[in-house]
């Protein structure tokens, strides 16, 4: 969409002077996003919102697939015909940074960021202490449960406790019907590694500390050992469980159909959830991850998603991109008083970050399937943000399906996965 004010509009429209800047060409901005076609709508929407008050900016939107995001920043580079704004997972900032791709944010949208988003995302979206970005959305990831499969299978609530999620699975199994009590993920790195860190941080561990892999420790050993549990017992099925990042195949469709009693996943497949349940997604209710037996709390894995501004744009470019991301974000540039940016967000049932928008959406974060990601926002631990971050992902996707498949045990998994990220990291740190 182009957003340009021209001198024919402007006569049309009655205007008898213009100021300069009107009858000079506007500045092209572009905007590069995975969304999909009904967000980017409103994504356009809200650029032409921004239009009316800066009509020396054009802003256009264009979206690939998840799967060629990072590719399509890579393959343009950070030059002048890469686009000038794109949405980024935060493992991929400090590679990006690293190799000059994204800009440092302005001192005035950092002072914004620093003193209206909480310090974890913040520094999510930071490398060696620099904004490189302004953060919209962050996910966290609640077991996910079936109301009225629970109900035949005379379980009263969801489990607190690893000992009540096995128990639970047990009896949400029932072979001879293909329903299976817990649905794990395959096939898709985010998706595998996700659910089983956020297991993990609930049973008092972590992934990375000080940049260090932790997968050797006890706590990582007993998470292992749950999925291995899980799968020996029928509990879970790997052949049940492919999905991709837009969550299509088996994964989805035995959750939607009542053939997965619980599932560990983010909030932001609340519309996927709809539009394959309809009235049946009343059935569908959120708890925190359950607590292993080394943790203390319910906990969850974080991670969020930031806009950055191409290194090679130039300069009159990465203005207007700042300009537009900081009105976008901005308190009370939405329709409710909220950011643009989160009304946008909350279309898709994803948590935005700016402070003031969690205030602004209070009522509807509090529905019975948000309110379940929103209590465990306090405690949830951001996944590690470090060099070498995706690699390290998609080593331990590897590995845990491995174990799903059987073809490696909880314990041979563990000494796998420490040595692959050890090896990983220091390569990457050099």
């Amino acid at each position: 969409m182009r957003l340009v004010w021209t001198i024919k509009y402007a006569l049309a429209a009655g205007i008898m002077a213009l100021p300069t800047a009107a009858f000079a060409e506007a500045v092209k901005i572009s905007y590069l996003t995975h969304w999909a076609p009904e967000t980017v709508a409103l994504l356009e929407e809200a650029a032409t919102e921004y239009a009316k008050t800066n009509p020396d900016v054009a802003v256009t939107v264009r979206a690939v697939p998840f799967g060629d995001l990072l590719t399509t920043l890579r393959s343009q580079g950070g030059g002048a015909d890469g686009a000038t704004i794109a949405g980024i997972y935060d493992l991929w900032l400090p590679e990006l940074a690293r190799d000059k791709l994204v800009a440092p944010a302005p001192e005035t949208v950092a002072t914004e960021v620093k003193g209206a988003w909480p310090a974890g995302v913040v520094s999510a979206a930071s490398v060696g202490g620099t904004l490189y970005g302004i953060p919209n959305e962050i996910d966290v990831y609640a077991l996910n449960y079936n109301k009225a499969l629970f109900a035949e299978a005379g379980i009263s609530g969801p489990p607190k406790t690893w000992d009540e999620f096995k128990d639970a699975a047990a009896k949400l199994t029932k072979k001879d019907a293909g329903q299976q009590g817990f649905g794990m993920i395959n096939s898709w790195a985010a998706g595998v590694v996700h659910p089983f860190s956020s297991l993990l941080v609930s049973n008092g561990g972590d992934l990375v500390t000080d940049g260090k892999p932790m997968l050797d420790s006890k706590a990582a050993g007993e998470t292992f050992q749950l999925y291995e549990d899980l799968i020996k017992a029928g509990s879970s099925d790997p052949a049940m469980a492919t999905a991709d990042a837009n969550t299509t195949g088996p994964f989805l469709d035995n959750f939607v159909s009542g053939k997965t009693g619980m599932i560990i996943m983010a909030n932001w497949w609340e519309s996927a959830l709809k539009t394959g349940m309809g009235e049946k997604f009343s059935n569908i209710a959120t708890a925190p991850i359950p607590v292993g037996p080394s943790g203390d709390k319910p906990r969850s894995i974080s991670y969020s998603w930031m806009t950055v501004v191409n290194a090679g744009a130039g300069e009159a470019e990465q203005k207007a991109a700042w300009d537009f991301l900081a009105w976008l974000n901005g308190a009370k540039s939405g329709p409710n008083g909220s950011s643009a940016m989160a009304n946008i967000l909350m279309s898709m049932g994803i948590l935005p970050s700016r402070t003031s928008d969690v205030d602004a959406f209070k009522d509807k974060l509090g529905s019975e399937f948000l309110s379940g990601y929103v209590s465990v926002l306090a405690d949830a631990k951001p996944f590690p943000v470090v060099l070498g971050g995706q690699e390290f992902s998609e080593s331990l996707q590897q590995t845990i399906e491995a174990l799903q498949y059987g073809k490696v045990s909880a314990k041979d998994a563990q000494t796998n996965a420490q040595t692959d990220a050890v090896s990983i990291l220091e390569r990457a740190a050099k």
